[in-house]
């Protein structure tokens, strides 16, 4: 069942309708600033120049090496929709539980999927998915134990649309010198880390062996022109990602402070969601829609909740007064 976060519409169904705070997804709640667009912008096809610049601010955010290539797309969910075009449908494997997305994308190509528990069992694969670090549970994997891992993988996809907040552990700065024969597609999210999902950017980086069909697959205009404007800008704004990735950082530390004080155990996670088990989530998906909070649950877990961080203050007042009450008159 390919279900996600972010649906409001069946939380508004099944509690009604008001002034919802949706913690289902890991977007950051504290978005980049979104820039003054030019009317061109809006109005006018990108230029080949435009697009350039944006994967020239990507290639230097994520750190790639001059023999990597690198392709915009509408979202890191265009990148995991054309990865099954990339070759004859045969066997996959994907490390799970994960974001179902990846295996719906390749089942509805034809490839036999199966979820495996550890990167250890993607050895022999044709095509090998692991998402790092991982959602929901926030597993993570170096670039090392991947490299050695992808010597035994056909196709080694690994996607990073978590790993803005621990740039340590992204695969980009290898792809230049991986060991030969070894065959790695890093995919990244703007969207999830930037708090900007809605202008629906991602990128593709690796060989041009594998990004030069993507690029041709996704045609000329694969983004927008605001998405470019608001790329090239934030990707380019250190001291905005730092001073976020510290945030971020402790904003995760007080929510597993309120868990706790509710009675639930950290899962895992990442500094942009945490997943809990609460011993009954359906019961306290329930208890939170009832003060229009939203959250994540699994269909493969009982316990398993997972909530994204607040932004502004009354947000986190908020969820400490429907989590905690004891707390919140205190």
């Amino acid at each position: 069942m390919r279900d996600h976060g972010g649906d409001l519409d069946r939380a508004m169904a099944q509690y009604g309708d008001g002034d919802w705070l949706d913690l289902s997804t890991g977007i950051n709640a504290r978005p980049y600033p979104f820039p003054d667009l030019s009317a061109r912008a809006w109005t006018a096809l990108p230029t080949a120049a435009e697009v350039a610049a944006l994967v020239a601010a990507a290639r230097a955010a994520y750190g790639a090496g001059q023999g990597v290539d690198c392709v915009p797309l509408a979202g890191a969910q265009a990148a995991i929709q054309l990865v099954p075009r990339l070759g004859v449908p045969q066997e996959a494997r994907v490390v799970g539980p994960t974001y179902n997305e990846h295996a719906g994308a390749l089942e509805a190509q034809g490839w036999r999927v199966t979820q495996v528990a550890d990167i250890a069992e993607l050895k022999g694969a044709p095509l090998g998915v692991v998402v790092n670090p991982n959602n929901p549970d926030g597993r993570f994997w170096t670039p090392e134990e991947l490299i050695e891992l992808a010597r035994h993988v056909g196709l080694l996809v690994v996607d990073e649309s978590f790993a803005d907040p621990v740039p340590e552990y992204s695969m980009v700065r290898y792809l230049d010198r991986l060991p030969e024969g070894v065959r790695i597609l890093v995919l990244r999210s703007f969207g999830k880390f930037y708090g900007l999902a809605g202008v629906r950017l991602g990128f593709a980086l690796g060989a041009a062996s594998l990004i030069a069909p993507m690029r041709r697959m996704a045609g000329p205009w694969a983004v927008s022109g605001p998405a470019i404007t608001a790329g090239v800008k934030a990707l380019a704004d250190q001291a905005w990602q730092e001073a976020t990735i510290g945030q971020l950082a402790r904003d995760a530390v007080r929510m597993d402070a309120l868990a706790e004080a509710a009675g639930w155990s950290l899962v895992g996670g990442t500094v942009l969601f945490r997943t809990y088990e609460t011993g009954d989530a359906a019961a306290a998906q329930d208890h939170l829609a009832a003060s229009r909070i939203w959250t994540r649950r699994f269909p493969y877990s009982d316990g398993w909740l997972r909530l994204g961080l607040p932004g502004p203050e009354a947000d986190w007042a908020r969820l400490e007064a429907a989590l905690v009450p004891s707390l919140s008159r205190v």
